[in-house]
């Protein structure tokens, strides 16, 4: 019974560790204009980071509002006075936008 727990354990762990790798290998393998467009339909701009790696959808913001903190390309945008405010949803975001100023406390 052991070895059959072993076994199916290693198994498991190599079929997650070849999701990791095929996954890692189609990243990379797309072309780089591809790759700005899908930014920029996830609303990630071309100066908020490396795109290519991901390193834009791993950014997290914080809500004013709540607090919580959410990945940039999950955000909700709001531009205000020239400066771009992300919130974790359209709540927030009207609750923000109505006068409800109340931030979040530092942290």
């Amino acid at each position: 019974m052991m070895k059959f727990l072993f076994w199916l354990l290693i198994v498991s762990w190599s079929v997650a560790l070849l999701r990791q790798v095929l996954a890692w290998m189609l990243r990379g393998a797309m072309p780089a204009a591809q790759a700005d467009q899908d930014a920029a339909r996830a609303g990630v701009g071309s100066g908020s980071g490396d795109t290519r790696n991901g390193a834009a959808a791993r950014r997290l913001v914080r809500d004013p509002v709540c607090g919580v903190h959410v990945a940039e390309v999950l955000a909700v945008p709001l531009r205000e006075s020239g400066e771009l405010v992300h919130f974790c949803s359209l709540a927030c975001r009207d609750k923000y936008v109505n006068g409800a100023h109340p931030m979040a406390a530092n942290g």
